[in-house]
């Protein structure tokens, strides 16, 4: 999924060479809620693209154990760890322990979140704190604890955003607001954090994930709406994640919705 470095010449002086895109072998990226779904998409692609790949997981220990031996079979250098974004002693612990393990981060991309529908009405102050604690505070606190490494390897930090930080979703009051202070945190942490660390987000739309859970008239109701005709893939985010993961420091800012058009139906 990652594509080899490549340099554009200059016509004025033959002999230099302007690196556009990079492979992120030697590098370490700290990917959060990295054991399942779309996260261990990310860490399967980042230790593809040559990194040594940390990632974090909190309840599913059988999926991290097995994603991780998928990184380890491939060739990759994995590290998995248990934390709970939503408390800074678990994360200062795990931030920590990646360090020992591979002495630098250069990526952090924070995945783990919370997606849950209620209807306005019914949402309890227990959901809204803990869709805050996970999807805002979560990338904030980790942001804030792999900051003295960031600088130092001069890195980058991407967060997982939303459509529905962008558009306002009856049923998704709490989601939508939390996706869409993260994605002003963004914006603020690219304006404190720069020049030495570049901060993007990658929103995605409808992702059809193969669940079968996933309700297949919604899925398609959706794909009918979208210009493209259809819902999007892990691969299409893991794509946006890792050209940000490589992408000139000189790019940050982004909040890059991927989502087939959708939000402009």
């Amino acid at each position: 999924m990652v594509s080899p470095g490549w340099h554009l010449r200059s016509e004025k002086k033959p002999s230099a060479t302007i690196a556009i895109v990079k492979n992120l072998q030697g590098k370490t990226v700290l990917i959060t809620g990295g054991a399942k779904r779309l996260g261990r998409a990310i860490v399967l692609a980042a230790a593809e693209g040559g990194a040594n790949v940390a990632f974090t997981y909190l309840n599913s220990e059988d999926a991290a154990i097995r994603t991780l031996e998928e990184v380890n079979a491939s060739g990759g250098k994995g590290f998995a760890v248990k934390c709970d974004v939503r408390s800074q002693a678990s994360i200062a612990k795990a931030v920590s322990a990646v360090l020992k393990k591979f002495k630098s981060i250069d990526v952090l991309i924070n995945s783990a979140g919370v997606f849950e529908t209620a209807s306005f009405a019914d949402i309890t102050l227990a959901q809204w704190d803990n869709v805050f604690s996970t999807n805002v505070r979560g990338p904030f606190l980790l942001s804030q604890a792999c900051l003295p490494a960031l600088k130092k390897s001069r890195g980058r930090i991407i967060h997982l955003g939303s459509l529905g930080g962008i558009k306002p979703w009856a049923t998704h009051a709490h989601y939508c607001s939390s996706k869409a202070a993260l994605h002003m945190l963004t914006q603020v942490m690219a304006k404190a954090l720069a020049p030495e660390i570049a901060v993007n987000c990658v929103a995605p739309g409808m992702i059809d994930s193969g669940n079968n859970r996933q309700d297949a008239k919604l899925l398609k109701r959706i794909a009918d709406r979208t210009p493209m005709r259809r819902n999007g893939t892990a691969e299409d985010v893991v794509s946006a994640v890792m050209y940000f993961a490589t992408a000139p420091q000189f790019i940050t800012g982004q909040i890059f919705t991927v989502d087939g058009g959708l939000a402009l139906a």
